[in-house]
């Protein structure tokens, strides 16, 4: 694995043994920055089943402002550590070790400074308080219920954590069919590249009066 382009252009990332962690191929990256460009620069990066950090790593080379990474696994998190390390980054990137829904449902939850006014933790360390511009999710292939878990966070409860013209990339196989809407995000486009495939969406308001 390397990084394609930006600032660490070139720059080769520890990649995972077995497949276990199923990193993004660099082909498809490209073909997703290549879709991202415009919206890369400055931008607020979300990288759910960040895995070795390769997509989210990108996104820094590329211009991101802040990208955060979620993850739990152990051996992952061990690989995207060892990345962060070997490109010298050390701001601009949080690493959040819990899995996706736990993160996402935090950020459902009441902004924990505004209920308790005594509280000392920062505003960042609320989900809730930070929105992204890009959101991109890779769930492990064989858990296909994490998809529609995720995007349902997406495009209902977790919405706050949306720029209002954020786009949600998921990377998935080519012959699994991921629904068209959920919630509020309703889907764009699908790239197809081999086995893979790419869902765009995008939040879409929802009619007055319709469920």
């Amino acid at each position: 694995m390397r990084i394609i382009a930006g600032t660490f252009r070139s720059r080769t990332l520890t990649a995972p043994p077995g497949m276990d962690i199923r990193p993004t191929s660099d082909r498809l990256r490209e073909t997703l920055f290549n879709v991202l460009a415009p919206r890369i620069e400055n931008a607020a990066f979300l990288d759910l089943y960040a895995g070795s950090g390769a997509v989210g790593l990108e996104a820094i080379s590329r211009g991101a402002s802040r990208v955060t990474f979620v993850e739990r696994a152990p051996a992952a998190l061990k690989i995207l550590n060892a990345n962060l390390e070997r490109l010298g980054i050390s701001s601009g990137a949080r690493v959040h070790t819990k899995s996706v829904s736990a993160f996402l449902k935090s950020a459902s939850l009441p902004d924990r400074k505004s209920a308790d006014p005594k509280s000392a933790a920062p505003e960042s360390a609320n989900p809730k308080s930070e929105r992204h511009d890009v959101v991109f999710l890779d769930p492990p292939y064989d858990e296909a219920k994490e998809y529609a878990i995720t995007l349902d966070l997406l495009g209902g409860a977790a919405q706050g954590i949306l720029a209002p013209d954020a786009v949600v990339v998921a990377e998935h196989r080519r012959k699994q069919s991921l629904d068209e809407q959920y919630g509020s995000l309703k889907r764009t486009r699908v790239l197809e590249q081999g086995d893979a495939a790419l869902s765009f969406y995008a939040v879409h308001p929802r009619p007055a009066g319709e469920p």
